[in-house]
Parts: C-alpha cells; structure tokens; sequence
C-alpha cells in the first residue's frame, strides 16, 4: 500500500487556539496524482457510450419480451468493465493506491482483464491470480494489457496467493470477491441497474418483471437487488448458478452443499464458496442450471439469433427463457431482462467446441431441443 508519507506535527501558524494536537498525514504530490488518476478514470468513462439493450427478435404481438443487456460491448469487453472500473475508483480514493502501487487480484479470468486495462490507463503494474485452467485467451487478453498471470493449481487457492503477492511487493490487494458489492454505488451514478432502467423508459412494459444474472463475486445481483428495493420497484431478481457453485446450496439452507463445492466450470460465475459479496437477501430467487444447458444457451443465441456470447450468457438465457414461461402462464404477459456477459471467441477451445463439449460429458442437443421447444410456446 502506498501510505504517502510518515505522520509529522503541523507547524505552528500563530494565532491559533492552545492545547491542540496537530498531526498532518499529507502528501501533495500524492493528492495530486489522485486528482489525475480519477480524472483520467473519468475520462476514459466519457470516451464509452453505454452499453445496448437488446430485445431478442420475435413477433410484435409476442406476449413477452425478453432483453439482453450487452455487457460485451465495453472496451474490455465483458460485464467485469464496469466493476474493474470501480474496484480502481474505490481503492484509490480509499488512499490504497497510489502512483507507485502494483494492483493484485484474483479472477477466473475477465475481471482480471478489465483490471489489467485500467491498470495500463494509469501507468501501475498488475498481477492475475487464477487457476490453470482459464481460457489460454483470456490469460493472452490480460497479458496484451501489460498484466502477468500467476497460475495455481485449485481455485481455492487463488484468495491466499493474490493476499501473499499484494503483501510481498507492498501493492494493493484488489479483492473482488470482497470489495464487489461496496465499491458500486448501488444508488445510481450510471451502475448497471440505472442503466438497464433508464434504457426500458419506452418500451411497452418499462418495469420488467425479472431481471437474471448470474453470481461470481455476487456484486451484480446485489447491486440490481438493492436498486429495485431502494427505487420501490416491483422487480425480482433472480439468480441462476451453474454446476459446482457454493451459492445456490448456501441459499437453500444446504451448508453441507456448500461446502462441498468445487467451483464452476462456467468461467465468472460459480464459485467453490460463497464469496463475501454475495447478498442472498436482496436475491428473490435462485435456479440452478446445468452446465450442458449453459451451452445450450450459447448455441441457441448464436444459431437462432447470430448473438455469439460465452457460456454464463448461455446459463442466464436459460434461466430467463424459464422465468418468460412463468411470466406467461401466470399473467398473460410481461418481460425479463438478463444479461450478455461477454462474446464466445473467449471460449474457443472450451464451451464454444462441440469436440470439447462431449469430451466434458455435456451433451447440449436435449437442452438446446427444450429451448427450441420453449420459444416457439413463447413466440406462438
């Protein structure tokens, strides 16, 4: 952490009230570098429209509509943008980061790539701690933005080792999985809630009646969770979680589920505990989703629609199109917003492989069948 420098007693101006202890803790040319860190942030911020919220082609008279806000269109391209974004602001205006300060997180991949970007903007050093099997393309988008992957074998090891390496080279500890769901003003000041509802002002039905996402660090749904509470919305929020996750077992009242979990194969979200940003309070409802139907989803998006995204857009459709056959039978009509996390190019050697796929034992086509199946009833 850069401290600035040590604490030493004020001068005497004159003329002052007696008894006083003074200590002044002030580095100018820290301040000033703060000053032109969050204003480059800012900058940076300006240069990026916001992203698009598309609504999946079907007829016009279609009972419900569901949306994809299209997190892939930011500069790093993924939802993890936006939180790299404000994990940087947070730390730097908490007085941890400074102009010399290496940034250290741990990431199953797309958030490290965001922090590497903003990291690059402002001239620090940034080190990935992530399991060996992340994406080789991820691991080359972190390092074309000047970061290094430090690679470990279980994904539990990550927290420990991204600790080690702050404290070993004086840096600053980025922590997401901690940090997510307080370093995002979950109030307004353009987070992703703001944005989806500001976007759905004109359309037939602006106040949708599910919003889908997934949970890595937690702090998307926690955000969307407390926004719609806050804003007196009647909006519920679900989440969806792949297989091997800690969060849906945790939610259900399974300790021992929890516990056992080994982490997701779904890269950026699931997780093998349930990470300190996780609000299960402002969650309204959780749907667990095979991994093979997360696949699915990848594939019906791209097949039906030319939306190529990777496999946790996949475990959210799948989720959404579930809720938008509710939303139907239950009151005619309405609409669901979900989220388009990031593009499939990531996961070319993965889930975007039907090699692969089967390889893994995931078999999609049943699942891809059912969502076949689902939006003609949906569309009829």
């Amino acid at each position: 952490m850069d401290a600035g420098t040590a604490p030493t007693p004020a001068p005497s101006t004159g003329g002052g009230l007696p008894g006083l202890r003074d200590v002044a803790r002030c580095d100018t040319s820290v301040r000033e570098w703060v000053s032109w860190a969050v204003a480059r942030l800012d900058a940076d911020a300006h240069r990026s429209a916001d992203t698009h919220l598309l609504r999946l082609p079907a007829p016009a008279d279609a009972p419900v509509g569901i949306y994809l806000k299209d997190e892939s269109t930011h500069p790093t391209g993924s939802l993890k943008h936006r939180l790299a974004r404000s994990l940087v602001l947070y730390g730097i205006c908490n007085g941890d980061i400074g102009p010399h300060t290496t940034l250290v997180d741990a990431s199953s991949g797309s958030t490290a790539i965001s922090e590497a970007y903003f990291a690059r903007l402002l001239g620090l050093p940034f080190v990935a701690v992530m399991t060996r099997s992340t994406s080789p393309g991820k691991i080359a988008l972190i390092e074309r933005e000047g970061g290094r992957c430090e690679l470990v074998e279980d994904a539990g090891e990550v927290y420990a080792v991204a600790q080690r390496l702050a404290e070993e080279c004086d840096g600053h500890y980025l922590d997401q999985f901690t940090n997510a769901e307080r370093a995002t003003d979950w109030r307004g000041n353009n987070n992703i809630a703001e944005s989806i509802f500001s976007q759905l002002t004109r359309e037939e039905r602006p106040v949708p009646d599910w919003i889908v996402v997934g949970a890595g660090t937690g702090g998307t749904s926690a955000t969307i969770g407390r926004y719609v509470r806050y804003r007196g919305l009647p909006t519920r929020v679900a989440v969806v979680d792949p297989e091997g996750s800690a969060f849906l077992p945790s939610y259900a009242g399974d300790p021992a589920g929890s516990v056992e979990a080994t982490g997701s194969r779904v890269e950026g979200i699931g997780r093998p505990r349930v990470e300190p940003s996780f609000v299960p309070g402002v969650v309204d409802r959780m749907l667990g989703v095979p991994d093979a139907a997360s696949a699915a989803g990848m594939h019906f998006l791209a097949d039906r629609f030319g939306m190529r995204a990777g496999p946790s857009t996949g475990t959210n459709l799948y989720g959404a199109i579930q809720l938008a056959l509710e939303v139907r039978a239950e009151q005619g009509g309405g609409s669901v917003v979900t989220l388009m996390c990031d593009r499939s190019e990531r996961y070319a050697g993965t889930f975007a492989d039907d090699d692969w796929l089967l390889a893994q034992g995931l078999d999609h086509r049943p699942y891809l069948a059912e969502l076949d199946d689902a939006w003609a009833r949906l569309t009829a």
